[in-house]
């Protein structure tokens, strides 16, 4: 009898076991966060989200995500907490309740996105999906319940600290002042739209001390009259690519674009299209990266939140850096002094020329999933295939992140020392959060 009793325990445990796997085969899967990733990438285009804000948007959600996974497994992934200097320590799980942390952190993440993005809500039905999935797995309301609160819990916590970085702040701080002297930014075709998001710099960043910690070096002096001057040299060697672009170099300029709202006007009708910003696509390649090297769920949650905390440093030091420089677009001085015809391939953006935004961040980004991946991963980006863009080959992160910078170059829109500055002073940034942020314990 006793052995009878032994045996059923023994198949109930078993059972339990089973039904317990079954669930979080579901919550598990990393497939599922680089979806919900995506879901937010999404909303982000659909509103029309500027770069600089749409990062803003993903490294607090990502954060949120991973400070759930890093309380569930303090033996392998270190809290944020202390490592973003003010980032105070987060509510730890309750000791006693079962929690899905995968499944938490998901949540978290989807309610901080809810929070950041209009209209507010935008992921409602998605987190309503992402909990049908969770008890259609037989995840068990006790833990479905545990796992709900604490995610609730963590994502308060952060959606309070977020707030305190000058965001709300810059939204009423003075516009920029167009001033017509040579050598100045000032708005181009076709929009013609106000300088994007002047005080950026002034938001807290994570990793680096302040917006200025790295310097970069003043732009060439402004100078059409002397074809001698390096300034000069930039805006005609911008117009000689453009104007000799090869299909290779459109297809470059094309699938770095990242512009989250293009303007095209047609006679006395215009029009406008979408696409993921900088931020957005290298989100993007943060998925690949995970799929490539087979990562967990917690690896891929790690490697998401890095990323993002590297791009959203790196649009801090970058727009720090374009507001003090200040300096005009090829297309403004192309049209004044030599084509008034001329365009460049892509849109130029609403804000000043030096340094280039994709070549700063895109080389943060690369450093970071380097770090995290590994050097000379080979991938294939396909990030631009829902855009009618054909994919590209890379053979490593850093490689790709140079295409990006000069992209901007052939696309017309940055002098090539912006592009190469750029991508330097991403580099050290990129460097400075692998050094600062240490999330896996080896």
């Amino acid at each position: 009898m006793n052995r009878f009793l032994l045996l059923l325990a023994g198949a109930a445990l078993f059972f339990a076991s089973c039904k317990k796997a079954d669930y979080q085969k579901v919550t598990h899967d990393p497939e599922l966060y680089r979806t919900t990733v995506k879901k937010l990438n999404d909303i982000v285009l659909e509103n029309n989200f500027p770069p600089v804000i749409a990062s803003r948007n993903y490294v607090y959600a990502n954060i949120a995500a991973y400070q759930v996974i890093a309380a569930g497994d303090p033996k392998h992934y270190r809290s944020l907490s202390g490592q973003i200097k003010h980032l105070p320590a987060t509510p730890q799980p309750p000791k006693d309740k079962e929690i899905d942390f995968q499944f938490a952190s998901l949540l978290s993440f989807c309610f901080v996105g809810n929070a950041v993005t209009f209209p507010e809500g935008s992921m409602s039905t998605y987190v309503d999906d992402l909990k049908e999935k969770a008890k259609d797995a037989g995840m068990p309301s006790e833990v479905f319940e545990n796992s709900v609160a604490y995610s609730d819990t963590v994502a308060k916590y952060i959606m309070k600290w977020s707030k305190k970085d000058n965001y709300a702040q810059t939204r009423s701080a003075s516009k920029y002042t167009v001033k017509r002297s040579d050598g100045r930014w000032i708005p181009t075709p076709p929009m013609y739209a106000q300088a994007l998001e002047p005080h950026w710099g002034e938001i807290r960043p994570m990793v680096l001390d302040s917006a200025s910690q790295v310097p970069a070096p003043e732009p060439p002096a402004y100078n059409m009259t002397d074809k001698n001057s390096v300034f000069y040299k930039n805006v005609m060697e911008v117009k000689t690519w453009v104007d000799s672009l090869n299909t290779d170099q459109k297809h470059m300029a094309d699938f770095w674009d990242d512009n989250a709202f293009k303007l095209t006007v047609v006679g006395h009708a215009s029009f406008g299209t979408k696409k993921f910003s900088p931020g957005g696509h290298w989100m993007n390649i943060a998925g690949t990266g995970s799929i490539i090297k087979k990562a967990d769920f917690s690896t891929t949650v790690a490697a998401y939140t890095e990323t993002s905390i590297a791009l959203f440093d790196a649009f801090i030091n970058c727009w720090y850096v374009k507001y003090k420089a200040n300096s005009v677009r090829p297309e403004t001085v192309i049209t004044k002094l030599i084509n008034p015809d001329w365009r460049p391939y892509i849109q130029t953006p609403p804000f000043p020329e030096y340094i280039s935004g994709h070549a700063v961040i895109s080389a943060a980004a690369a450093e970071v999933l380097t770090h995290d991946f590994g050097d000379n991963i080979a991938y294939t980006d396909s990030s631009e295939s829902e855009f009618g863009i054909e994919p590209r080959k890379f053979p490593s992160f850093r490689a790709a992140a140079m295409e990006a910078a000069m992209s901007r170059v052939y696309g017309g829109i940055h002098y090539k020392i912006a592009c190469q500055v750029g991508n330097e002073q991403g580099r050290k940034i990129g460097q400075l959060v692998n050094e600062k942020l240490q999330l896996k314990i080896k």
